[in-house]
């Protein structure tokens, strides 16, 4: 997504949820989306200062809950780790490298969805499905 798309996003999602777009969303969301990460909050307040030195961690925190409920990037709970956000809002899984702490995106078609979905007992209803692989990543593995 470029910039100028992201910023309109951005606008029409906090308009809609009757908010304002200001400096420090726009900052803390271009943080998220800059490198698709999949970044902690210290993480985002790190790259937010750079552009913002002003910027707080409790704004990035705020500015991070109400991307969240605005539905620009999910959160991403790894077990006994900091929350991370991921700006991919497509139907996906992720794969967390145990060795590196990295995450990764992996595509989930609409058939994958179905049959995950099949295995439910009846009559439970899903709204959201959140898968993480581990291990190690490709890259990891050709360098041992």
């Amino acid at each position: 997504m470029n910039n100028e798309i992201a910023t309109q996003t951005l606008h029409r999602k906090l308009a809609a949820a009757g908010l304002r777009s200001t400096r420090q969303r726009e900052v803390v969301y271009d943080a998220i989306l800059d490198k698709r990460d999949h970044p902690t909050a210290d993480e985002i307040f790190a790259r937010a200062k750079q552009e913002m030195p002003t910027i707080s961690l409790a704004t990035v925190y705020n500015c991070l809950e109400t991307l969240v409920q605005c539905d620009l990037v999910k959160q991403v709970h790894l077990e006994r780790e900091s929350t991370r956000y991921c700006p991919n809002l497509s139907k996906h899984a992720h794969f967390h490298d145990n060795e590196s702490g990295a995450v990764f995106d992996v595509p989930l078609d609409d058939e994958s969805i179905e049959k995950l979905s099949s295995l439910l007992p009846q009559g439970f209803d899903i709204t959201s499905i959140d898968i993480t692989f581990r291990g190690k990543s490709a890259e990891r593995r050709a360098k041992n």
